[in-house]
């Protein structure tokens, strides 16, 4: 079954449909600095208008890219509390869903 508003998929392949924000969590603790180290969140769809990503940065923590061009907003920010992170995600795609 397809998503229904957006997937979520890491550089080593794991692929979440709809992803809660448990499993963005996961998705997000999983990532290391060597051989999984990003975790994009967009539309399922060709061309997608929206996308968020999370990337290990080399000094800790991690980068978070927020992109909408529907709504021209562009924000990169940094942070070390993946709970935060899944939190404020979450929030943030359930706004791209309306």
């Amino acid at each position: 079954m397809a998503a229904e508003y957006y997937c979520a998929d890491s550089k080593n392949g794991d692929h979440v449909d709809d992803p809660s924000e448990d499993a963005l969590f996961m998705l997000i603790s999983d990532l290391n600095g060597t051989d999984n180290t990003f975790v994009v969140v967009q539309p399922d769809e060709d061309d997608p208008a929206w996308f968020a990503s999370v990337a290990v940065l080399d000094k800790g923590g991690y980068e978070i890219v927020r992109r909408d061009t529907s709504r021209r907003e562009h924000d990169v920010t940094t942070e070390t509390n993946i709970d935060r992170i899944a939190g404020d995600l979450t929030k943030w795609l359930a706004a791209r869903a309306t």
